[in-house]
């Protein structure tokens, strides 16, 4: 028997078992999340024994999985249904610890090729691919509407029409998203992660992006503990904890991310139609419940409720604290102008993906004979967009003036290369 190389003594620490215990534990603290996440919001009483089935969609589409709605009314009516959403608190819950136990094979090394990188991160995305087959195949369901006492009941009683609705997986699509989304927590984690080996030729590289990376995880997840905080307080002092206990572990980087953007200046055009419940502020529901598209923003919302020009206080400082992060953790010889442009691209590329991960469409309505057009009582619609590129600039103009800043602040803090005083910013 040969005895093992020291590239096979490398891959050792991270093969199959540890590969699926990084899948398992990520799975299970997003189903975890979910499912607490929708005992809270009512979700038990669904028929059918449903709800294992909703809470594998509710992962699904945590992941960026596409879920189809169905609906089949008989030949006399018509049904339609549409919902994209991503349930941001169990993407998040996931997204850490699969990051987390990533990364931990690879603890306490400097340098690591592409190749052993790419062959521990292939096993997990095997793994991972298994995982969401089983969950998408699990993730259908049909259930039966009840028109209640109207007119479109007593149609329905004559013609014996029985609405249904239902839900099921788009396997090839979730199975693309879904390594998509694993392939981007795994890459984001080698940035952020200070301790991560990267091949030598990326080492370059490191001084720049991973301490931008880092500061922009580090004020997401600020915005995520003020919004629990916030949450906690206003169910403690107004109630309803069992709805805010469900908004948590739903959707609150939803609303938070949301918070900053529009915190930023940016614009978002939605509507409410139909009774749609929101777990949004009351300001969010009156501006969007309108009879046109609604514009969202500071200013509208303003209108409503003069308060909400405080976010624009809290990212200012969330962001100067963000910027002086990146400053600390970067070189000395950073100069402030190159904090900066780091922060700036950092910021933007943040915004751009609250944009694309935070956006909402919903529709679902019932027609007997025409009556009911697909709204009224048993329809309603919801959407929420932003205005991206709009967005995406004043994010760069904020990275901008909040990196000089930051880099201005952070200049007195011993950083790595400061003994050498021609390496001074």
């Amino acid at each position: 028997m040969s005895p093992r190389t020291r590239s096979d003594q490398a891959v050792a620490p991270h093969g199959w078992v540890q590969a699926a215990v990084t899948v398992l534990s990520g799975l299970l603290v997003m189903g975890v999340t979910a499912a607490l996440g929708l005992w809270a919001a009512g979700a038990t009483d669904l028929p059918d024994g449903a709800f294992p089935r909703v809470v594998a969609a509710t992962v699904v589409t945590a992941v960026g999985g596409t879920i189809e709605l169905s609906g089949n009314a008989g030949g006399l009516a018509d049904t339609q249904a549409g919902l994209t959403v991503i349930p941001l608190s169990v993407t998040l819950a996931g997204a850490l610890v699969v990051a987390a136990a990533f990364l931990r094979p690879l603890r306490h090394r400097a340098v690591a090729s592409a190749t052993e990188l790419a062959g521990w991160a292939a096993r997990v995305a095997v793994l991972w691919l298994l995982g969401l087959i089983a969950l998408a195949l699990g993730a259908r369901q049909t259930f039966t509407l009840s028109l209640g006492e109207s007119a479109l009941s007593d149609l329905g009683d004559l013609f014996g029409v029985t609405p249904e609705v239902g839900f099921k997986t788009d396997l090839p699509l979730t199975l693309l998203f879904g390594l998509l989304w694993l392939a981007g927590v795994l890459a984001l984690a080698l940035l952020v992660s200070r301790g991560a080996p990267l091949p030598g030729r990326l080492l370059r590289f490191q001084a720049s992006v991973r301490p931008a990376a880092y500061a922009m995880v580090v004020l997401l997840l600020a915005y995520v503990a003020l919004g629990i905080v916030v949450a906690l307080v206003v169910a403690v002092t107004r109630g309803h904890a069992v709805e805010t206990l469900a908004v948590i572990l739903l959707g609150l980087p939803n609303l938070v991310w949301l918070a900053l953007t529009l915190g930023l200046g940016a614009t978002w055009n939605g509507r409410v139609e139909g009774p749609f419940g929101l777990p949004m502020p009351h300001v969010l529901d009156e501006v969007l419940r309108s009879k046109d598209t609604a514009t969202l923003n500071l200013s509208t919302l303003a209108d409503h409720d003069g308060r909400v020009w405080w976010l624009l206080v809290v990212d200012a400082v969330l962001l100067l604290a963000a910027a002086f992060v990146m400053a600390a953790r970067s070189p000395a010889r950073m100069r402030a102008w190159q904090h900066a442009l780091h922060l700036a691209v950092a910021l933007a590329l943040t915004v751009l993906m609250i944009c694309l991960l935070g956006r909402i469409t919903a529709h679902y309505g019932l027609s007997v004979l025409g009556i009911g057009d697909l709204g009224g009582d048993l329809g309603g619609e919801l959407f929420l967009e932003p205005e991206v590129w709009s967005a995406v600039g004043l994010g760069a103009l904020w990275g901008l003036a909040a990196g000089f800043l930051g880099g201005l602040l952070a200049r007195p803090v011993r950083r790595r290369g400061a003994t050498d005083p021609a390496s001074r910013p």
